[in-house]
This record gives structure tokens, C-alpha cells and sequence, in this order.
């Protein structure tokens, strides 16, 4: 008689992986090469502890995935956005278009 294996138990995080994986779209080159180079860049930095709501990581991870990249990538690109100020409101935003509208 064969043995055998044994069945291997997946975490919350892994089985959202797989009930999400077939939604998972590829990228171009281009974007798979901006995403290297992010996942490169991060792990030339230091880890650091932050404490964050429950709904506001499940919301990050969320967008993560919409995004194709890991959670604390994203974290990382935001606020590289944030320090360099290439991180925009959206509020910020509609005022700016209304103005160009209403300058027509």
C-alpha cells in the first residue's frame, strides 16, 4: 500500500492567494522590470515596526493585490511618494481640473 502524503495545511494569507489566483492578470516587461526593481530597492532597507488598524491593512492588502505587488511594497512605494512629494491628493486633484474647466 502507497503512503500517503501528507495533506499540507495553507495560512489565511496563502489561501487568499489561491481563491484570488486566477484573477491575476500579466504584466508588460516594462512593468514587470518597475516592479523588480521596487522589490530590488526594498530589500536594501532597514525593517521597521509600525502599528496600524486591522482595517486599514486589510484595506492595503486589498489594493496591493489589485496593484500585482506585495503589501509591504506598496506601503514602502507610498511613502517613497510621500517623502519625494509625488504622492497627490485627490482632493487636490479635482480642484485643479475644476479650475482648468471653469479657465475655458
Amino acid at each position: 500500500m502507497a503512503k500517503r502524503k501528507p495533506k499540507t495545511t495553507l495560512d489565511a494569507f496563502e489561501r487568499q492567494i489561491e481563491k484570488t489566483a486566477g484573477a491575476y492578470q500579466p504584466v508588460s516587461k516594462e512593468k514587470h522590470r518597475k516592479i523588480d526593481s521596487i522589490i530590488t530597492w526594498s530589500r536594501k532597507n532597514r525593517t521597521v515596526s509600525i502599528r496600524i488598524s486591522d482595517t486599514l491593512l486589510k484595506q492595503l492588502k486589498e489594493r496591493s493585490q489589485e496593484e500585482g505587488l506585495p503589501y509591504q511594497t506598496l506601503i514602502t512605494s507610498i511613502l517613497h511618494k510621500y517623502v519625494s512629494n509625488r504622492l497627490v491628493e485627490e482632493d487636490a486633484i479635482r480642484k485643479s481640473l475644476k479650475l482648468l474647466q471653469s479657465n475655458r
